[in-house]
């Protein structure tokens, strides 16, 4: 999952105690480049500090909007479990008007299974979007919301300022314990009324998803309750999962499974466009692009519609590309590039040609 621009997008902090050190990036490892600001030589884990600007026209009104900036003096505090296992959030105490940080422990490098480990281009534009319907609207106020993807849980916990209920969701132990990490890195930051889970949901696996038998925190199943949550969700949030052809057929296959039931959701999902050469098409193609919009109907593209329906077909799944340059850059000191896109999608219907 390489980015192909080769500039610094974001200044990181370190923590060394946790760093790894290698000789170089292995030959199967991807490395984003929003790392291109950690020191060289790192491959394993390492925390950086998102710092997120704030408008300074925001008005704080009580606990929901009193956007507060990332303690370091309680990093290493305890964090207790409340009797169903689930993550007893702190109250907050030390707040900042202009600004919000964010402590993300991340990957440097990994392999193409465990990008979720890293932090992507297209994680931090949703971000700012994210932010910015904080800020001008009360649309998240109070909703249930599900990232799917999450990797390292920053957009979901962002909503979690406003959302009632969010659930990081995601595939694989590694990812889901890092997530995990996030979260607890991040308590001083989330309102003590905000429910945060961290479980799996993986795309290509039999639906309901798989329940836990057990309160254990190192468990990332569901529970009834949690299901029936899930599928009334009505905000869905993704950030860089089209990359894989496999996946982005599994994901719409979710998204229907989750989608079809009230056509009151929406998806924000953002996403990287990235070339490689097509000996097919002796070109240099998008072809991960052009599977996503095979799923999507752009709802201001008439002659797209018109076509989709003299072909007897009409995809399930109607959009609207959201214009990046109306949403203000809250994350600091990265570089949106031009092939980054941020959509609007929602469930329609499905009409298949006989």
């Amino acid at each position: 999952m390489h980015g192909h621009n080769g500039r610094e997008l974001i200044q990181v902090s370190a923590a060394p105690e946790i760093a790894n050190s290698s000789e170089g990036t292995p030959k199967d490892h991807v490395m984003s480049e929003i790392h291109l600001g950690c020191p060289p030589k790192f491959s394993g884990s390492f925390i950086s500090h998102f710092a997120f600007s704030l408008p300074r026209d925001a008005e704080y009104i009580g606990s929901k909007n009193e956007y507060q900036a990332f303690d370091n003096s309680n990093q290493s505090q305890e964090v207790s479990l409340d009797d169903d296992g689930d993550l007893a959030l702190p109250r907050r105490s030390k707040y900042s008007k202009d600004k919000l940080v964010v402590a993300i422990q991340h990957n440097i490098t990994s392999s193409i299974p465990n990008v979720g480990l890293q932090v992507w281009r297209a994680e931090l534009v949703l971000s700012d979007f994210v932010l910015h319907k904080m800020f001008t609207t009360s649309e998240f106020d109070g909703i249930v919301a599900v990232e799917l993807g999450a990797g390292t849980g920053l957009v979901g916990m962002l909503l979690a300022r406003v959302a009632k209920t969010v659930f990081l969701t995601d595939h694989g132990v590694e990812i889901l314990e890092n997530c995990a990490r996030n979260v607890h890195l991040n308590s001083v930051m989330l309102p003590s009324k905000a429910w945060v889970y961290v479980r799996e949901l993986d795309w290509k696996a039999s639906w309901p998803p798989n329940q836990s038998n057990s309160a254990s925190s190192h468990s990332y199943g569901w529970n009834l309750s949690e299901i029936e949550q899930l599928e009334r969700a009505s905000l869905l949030v993704a950030a860089d999962v089209i990359y894989s052809d496999d996946l982005t057929d599994a994901l719409f296959s979710t998204l229907e499974r989750l989608m079809s039931h009230g056509l009151n959701k929406v998806l924000y999902l953002a996403l990287e466009k990235r070339y490689n050469f097509s000996l097919d098409d002796l070109d240099i193609v998008a072809n991960g692009y052009s599977r996503f919009r095979s799923y999507v109907r752009d709802e201001t593209d008439d002659a797209e519609h018109n076509e989709l329906l003299q072909n007897g077909m009409l995809c399930a799944f109607v959009g609207t590309r959201i214009d990046l340059t109306e949403i203000p850059q809250y994350a600091n000191s990265y570089d949106r590039g031009q092939d980054v896109e941020l959509w609007e999608i929602r469930y329609a219907r499905e009409v298949t040609k006989i």
